[in-house]
């Protein structure tokens, strides 16, 4: 509730932007409520991505700038986070229990695509968000291995599957289900994407805010047939500074608009080399080939990942960067770009159908 004696509150907030919304809370909506009596004045915000890690530096913000304002005493902030289900620009019906779905794609192999995949999956969760992730790549599944742990999920009796729980992450591989991680799927592309699809439909996904699909390398039949039949919400490109891997990206960014997934940003892995023993930084492949692209483009460059050793011991022992030590410097990379990811999405509108429904259901 707003008055005359609030608009003085919401012309100062309207000056704090919010880093990974890249906007402030006024203009937004994301505050429902100023009261200013006796001094105090209290704040109630509500968030539509999850922001764990950030909340606490906005209310610093917000509380050192309203202090300043003549009268204001205390300031109270109450910030909620309530991740919404929003529209699938291609008219597909979502999932009943997944409310988003994000692919996580890359133009060719070797970017580090699924460890980017697999980490942000995790932020999101550390960030306060109910998530799964979706291994996509049915030739070469990588999730087994970054997560650790090779044990077979349970078929229910109604012939849905349970994802496994990985660091609190629901998760579902072909590579689960396949005798051995050396065994090759030897499949043509119509039963990639009728397996794929089935993986997707058939597992037992228990209430997530964000699905994560690690879709495999590239931009070919077998990409293009998965955007066109998979109710994506949004979709990032991951790609690295190199002139030869941002020619891909490219193409997969063009891929996504053409069948009207929008593209919620673009992040540059392997950026930088830092040298553990004297700190020199080495651009090993290229450099600022991600912020050209997001000029060029007009996409969102979401973040920029190192060159880091430990990312893939790490993710070869099974237990990611996030995970294995969620407050240091890498895993804050990660995790300030699921925000601005998750951020991004929840300003795009929201598909209200599953609400329609129930209300329809109510009135009966």
């Amino acid at each position: 509730m707003f008055n005359k004696n609030t608009e003085v509150i919401q012309s100062v907030l309207s000056t704090i932007i919010d880093p990974d919304l890249g906007k402030d809370w006024i203009s937004t909506g994301c505050v429902q409520n100023i009261e200013w009596t006796l001094g105090k004045v209290t704040i109630s915000v509500l968030l539509g991505y999850p922001a764990a890690g950030a909340v606490e530096a906005m209310k610093q913000a917000i509380s050192l700038k309203l202090m300043q304002l003549p009268g204001v005493k205390r300031v109270i902030l109450n910030v909620e986070s309530k991740v919404h289900a929003h529209q699938v620009a291609t008219g597909l019906p979502g999932l009943p229990q997944v409310k988003n779905i994000i692919a996580i794609a890359s133009g060719k192999g070797g970017v580090g695509k699924s460890t980017t995949a697999v980490n942000l999956a995790l932020a999101l969760h550390i960030e306060g968000a109910q998530v799964g992730i979706l291994d996509a790549d049915i030739y070469g599944p990588s999730q087994p291995l970054l997560l650790g742990g090779a044990a077979k999920p349970t078929i229910r009796a109604d012939k849905k599957i349970e994802p496994l729980i990985r660091h609190g992450v629901q998760v579902m591989s072909i590579g689960y289900l396949i005798d051995g991680e050396d065994t090759p799927v030897v499949w043509r592309g119509p039963m990639v994407t009728s397996a794929l699809q089935q993986l997707l439909n058939d597992t037992a996904w228990h209430e997530l805010d964000y699905l994560i699909i690690d879709l495999p390398p590239g931009t070919g039949d077998i990409q293009l047939t998965l955007s066109q039949k998979i109710p994506v919400t949004g979709a990032v490109i991951v790609t690295t500074p190199q002139d030869m891997a941002l020619l891909d990206a490219k193409k997969g960014l063009a891929m996504f608009r053409k069948v009207s997934v929008p593209v919620l940003g673009l992040i540059e892995n392997m950026s930088v080399h830092v040298c553990k023993h004297c700190g020199h930084e080495e651009h090993i492949f290229g450099e600022g080939g991600g912020e050209r692209m997001s000029a060029e483009y007009h996409v969102n460059l979401l973040g920029s990942l190192p060159l880091d050793m430990r990312i893939r011991a790490e993710s070869d022992q099974g237990i990611p960067s996030v995970v294995r030590d969620p407050q240091s410097q890498v895993a804050q990379m990660y995790r300030k770009i699921a925000r601005k990811m998750a951020a991004g999405l929840s300003l795009q509108p929201r598909d209200l159908r599953l609400k329609q429904a129930s209300l329809q259901i109510k009135t009966q």
